[in-house]
């Protein structure tokens, strides 16, 4: 075979994968500390979570002429982050570790905060809103730089849910008017 070709010793890969069965998915090549991964995606299950809340109470408590649609938009966000927690989680099991769904440090273990308004203060959620979905979207393509090559899958899963999220940005903006 020529200097630039691909070879694979299949018959080794297939050893170390009978030895290691209780490993599931994480194999050898694995670039990553499952363990630190687990906790990075922890805290995005908890981000995710705290923005489901805060998009969910503003759905609801939204009032005012705009408030169809605004409290539409929030609510298709609420469904979307709800997602995201749920895609990280699943995750987090496939790697063998247990998300953290804890009432008691969601908050704590969070990017974004959970902000209230007054129910007619549309403008003002709508801010608080975009601004999380800012810290969202610098926070998660830093997770995706950390975890480069070391990490496909996960990284694969963050910039799907990245692409999302700047989605969020662009629609909140939208609705601003800006």
């Amino acid at each position: 075979m020529g200097e630039n070709s691909f070879a694979i010793d299949v018959a080794a890969i297939r050893d170390r994968a009978r030895q290691k069965m209780d490993q599931g998915p994480v194999t050898e090549s694995y670039g990553r500390d499952p363990k630190e991964v687990i906790a990075v995606l922890n805290d995005v299950v908890a981000t995710e979570i705290v923005c489901w809340m805060r998009y969910s109470r503003h759905a609801i408590s939204a009032s005012g002429i705009n408030r169809a649609q605004v409290a539409a938009e929030f609510t298709e966000h609420a469904d979307q982050e709800r997602d995201h927690a749920m895609r990280a989680a699943e995750r987090i099991s496939q790697l063998g570790g247990e998300p953290d769904f804890d009432p008691a440090t969601l908050a704590q273990r969070a990017h974004t905060t959970y902000e209230t308004f007054a129910d007619d203060d549309l403008e003002g959620m709508l801010k608080e809103n975009l601004v999380a979905e800012r810290i969202v979207i610098e926070s998660y393509q830093e997770i995706i730089r950390w975890l480069g090559d070391g990490d496909v899958t996960t990284r694969r899963l963050l910039e799907v849910i990245l692409a999302e999220e700047e989605e969020h940005a662009d629609d909140i903006l939208d609705l601003l008017g800006g």
